[in-house]
């Protein structure tokens, strides 16, 4: 199959951060994703094949809570009742569902990360991706000897390869991030699903400028879903709703939902299309016209964010903003 329907399933969020039993508020969140879920395969019908699901869907975003007290409130086991409960989900609708959630990991029992799963119609995890980016989240490179001596850089930057296409994650703020695009697509990502939780617009923001740029430099289509409300906390809840939207690898729109929970934003992927634009020759190949030894040596230059930073533990937040101050007084100073 190389023509399939993706889908950007805007759903509002309720956030946990006060709630008096997060866990049966995660629960909740799954079964109302599950009868959204429900009704857009019968309404779009049986080619819906790949559904994205907005930034931490089931829980909100940590405000200032410590790592101990959100992973306990609202980090999930990858071997969880949750991810079961969306495995059964992608199963029986015979779906790819891609899905953001705040996660634990045995070997780092301090911390928590933000990942990003896509479970099969099989039921199964096919793809785990750990945000790379993220102000004030713990990241793989925070613990990098660690978590490469577990994972490998396949862990860190997978592509899942599909009977739909391949597929890769960036999550959220990471779309503004062109070198993580720039290298899952060189590992042969088609389809970039993007999990995210931003302010909308009538005008172009900076994330959906970089999501037509990231489709456009690497020839890839992007699906990404935003949020359709949120709830729990005390932000107004329509800042971040609506824009959920589907590009293709020259920049186009193909769909865009409103405000509120919505499957509009719903098109079809033509991945032979896809593949027959990176196997042609021209000015417009822009992924075939990279100079990677260029690059790698000019950025090795350069002293950015150092890895390892939690290598010994967890760290306020005043921590993450004083890290990003010394970086940037060591690359403009």
């Amino acid at each position: 199959m190389t023509a399939f329907t993706a889908l950007a399933l805007q759903v509002r969020t309720t956030a946990v951060n006060a709630a008096a039993d997060p866990r049966a508020e995660i629960a909740t969140a799954v079964g109302r994703i599950g009868a959204q879920l429900a009704g857009s395969k019968a309404w779009l019908g049986p080619d819906l094949r790949l559904v994205v699901l907005p930034e931490y869907v089931l829980t909100g975003f940590p405000m200032r809570e410590s790592f101990t007290e959100w992973r306990e409130r609202a980090a999930l086991d990858p071997d969880g009742p949750e991810y079961a409960s969306l495995a059964e989900l992608a199963a029986r609708h015979e779906v790819f569902l891609c899905v953001n959630a705040y996660e634990r990991d045995e070997h780092f029992p301090d911390l928590y990360f933000q990942a990003s799963v896509i479970l099969s119609p099989g039921g199964e995890a096919v793809l785990r991706y750990r945000r790379l980016h993220s102000m004030f989240t713990p990241t793989p490179y925070d613990v990098w000897d660690r978590y490469l001596e577990l994972y490998g850089l396949d862990g860190v930057l997978p592509v899942a390869r599909t009977e739909i296409g391949n597929l890769a994650v960036l999550a959220s703020e990471e779309i503004l991030m062109p070198e993580l695009a720039r290298a899952l697509a060189l590992r042969g990502a088609e389809v970039f699903c993007n999990p995210s939780s931003e302010a909308s617009s009538p005008e172009l923001t900076p994330k959906a400028i970089a999501r037509r740029a990231r489709a456009v430099e690497n020839l890839a289509y992007v699906v990404s879903a935003n949020t359709g409300g949120l709830a729990g906390i005390a932000i107004p809840g329509d800042s971040t709703n609506g824009g959920s939207e589907l590009i293709d690898h020259e920049g186009r729109v193909l769909a865009r939902a409103g405000a509120g929970e919505s499957l509009v934003a719903a098109a079809e992927l033509d991945v032979a299309a896809l593949r027959r634009a990176r196997r042609r020759p021209g000015m417009a190949n822009l992924l075939s016209r990279v100079k990677t030894g260029l690059w790698a040596e000019e950025y090795a230059r350069h002293d950015g964010e150092r890895p390892g930073g939690l290598a010994d533990g967890a760290r306020d937040r005043a921590w993450f903003r004083a890290r990003q101050a010394e970086i940037i007084k060591r690359l403009y100073e």
